[in-house]
């Protein structure tokens, strides 16, 4: 039997090789040689055909020699990803508008039913806020979330609430609603309801808007300065508030705004705020005439997104001063253990600690205060009239005191300490600060 098949085997092939070699055009001919050069044996190529010119061979392996290589060149060759390119109708804006803003969201918005890729619209959309100028406006963040569609991300049991239902799209809307929180935008009562109409009331982003209805309000009226929402970018207003907040340290003090021109030889043309109270001018009035006094700064002070920079006019402590605080005792009357009754015609003894001079809110222990001021310039030509102006308007004494410059601090350290990079501020400001005659 297995004889046979042998003989059937070898049978059939050799008609598939005489079928070859028939000169016939056909195309089933032609299948059929391609599929036995394909799967033929190296063995059975080279005794298949003894007659065959040795020409003829070196061209087949040269052609073979030559794909070979093509295809080695193409797999080395690196394949190229086709990405779609996305385009972000943000960045590519010419101009910088709130309206600008809004009629990109309106777009998107009324383009698709389906409303696809709005995710990354959002977070495309609040990337670019601070350019376009609407990062505090709270119509532009209700116009953001009023993109996200409603109804089908609402959570039907306790399970998909608890596992955040849609976590892309809950996720996307709680950054968003931090953003406003970090930025001070306080949400109302309509996107209470956008938020319930687009999570359900189980939704993550809906507690987000509760806690932060709750915290916000709380916080908002919080500060005993209360400033202009927005702050204006008027310079001259910024520095009369900061000034004045600075100033409410003492409830008598003044806040006066002069300018350079009025001072003979001055360079700089610019405006000054000076605050200074009556307790100040008695201060400098006391002040010996051989103790100098010193222009200290640039300090900086913030007022919300915006800041200033002051100066300070102190003198260094006045230790004998401090000392006969710390020595000195309550009056006697204080101590109610030790009551002197004058019956019976005693004479109550002399007390010898009676109560002593005050110390003002504005001596301290790192030295005495006199007046602070916010220029236009901040050069030494605005604050060396900044002196003369005080000398001309109640403080005589100024004339007779030396006065020194004193810059120890700069804005661009300031700004890098207060960004969180106190390393190189601490190195910067353990230098000695150079002082300079008036």
């Amino acid at each position: 039997m297995i004889r046979r098949l042998h003989i059937l085997i070898k049978h059939s092939h050799h008609k598939m090789l005489n079928a070859a070699s028939t000169p016939y055009s056909g195309s089933s001919l032609v299948n059929i040689t391609t599929t036995h050069s394909t799967y033929c044996t190296k063995s059975q190529r080279t005794d298949s055909s003894p007659d065959e010119d040795p020409q003829d061979d070196k061209e087949d392996k040269s052609k073979k020699e030559q794909a070979q290589n093509t295809t080695s060149q193409q797999r080395k060759r690196p394949v190229k990803s086709f990405v779609p390119a996305v385009r972000n109708p943000f960045a590519s804006a010419s101009e910088k508008t709130k309206d600008v803003y809004m009629s990109m969201v309106n777009i998107f918005s009324e383009r698709d039913v389906h409303r696809r890729n709005h995710v990354e619209f959002i977070y495309a959309a609040m990337k670019h806020m601070s350019e376009f100028g609407v990062e505090h406006d709270l119509e532009v963040y209700k116009a953001l979330i009023n993109v996200m569609p409603k109804g089908k991300m609402i959570p039907q049991n306790l399970f998909q609430a608890e596992f955040m239902h849609y976590p892309k799209q809950q996720q996307c809307i709680i950054d968003l609603l931090e953003q406003m929180e970090d930025l001070g935008v306080m949400p109302d009562y309509e996107m209470e309801a956008m938020l319930l109409n687009i999570f359900g009331r189980q939704g993550h982003p809906l507690r987000k808007y509760w806690r932060m209805m709750y915290w916000m309000p709380k916080f908002k009226n919080a500060s005993p300065w209360p400033l202009p929402n927005p702050v204006p970018d008027d310079t001259l207003t910024i520095a009369k508030l900061a000034v004045e907040r600075m100033c409410t340290v003492d409830p008598r003090s003044q806040i006066t705004v002069y300018e350079t021109k009025e001072v003979e030889d001055a360079l700089d043309q610019t405006w000054i705020v000076s605050g200074m109270s009556p307790d100040q001018t008695q201060l400098l009035k006391e002040h010996s005439r051989q103790r100098a006094v010193y222009i200290e700064g640039p300090f900086m002070i913030w007022l919300r997104n915006r800041s200033i920079n002051y100066f300070t006019l102190r003198a260094d402590p006045d230790m004998e001063f401090l000392n006969a605080l710390q020595n000195q005792k309550f009056d006697d009357g204080d101590d109610v253990t030790h009551l002197n009754v004058p019956l019976f015609g005693s004479v109550p003894p002399s007390r010898k600690n009676q109560v002593g001079k005050l110390r003002s809110v504005h001596q301290q222990d790192d030295g005495t205060i006199f007046a602070i001021c916010a220029t236009g310039t901040s050069t030494k030509d605005s604050l060396l009239s900044w002196i003369r102006l005080l000398e001309a308007n109640g403080n005589p004494s100024l004339g007779e005191i030396p006065v020194l410059f004193r810059f120890h601090s700069n804005v661009g350290e300031k700004a890098v300490q207060i960004e969180g990079q106190t390393n190189a501020a601490t190195a910067r400001n353990d230098s000695s600060p150079p002082e300079s005659n008036r």
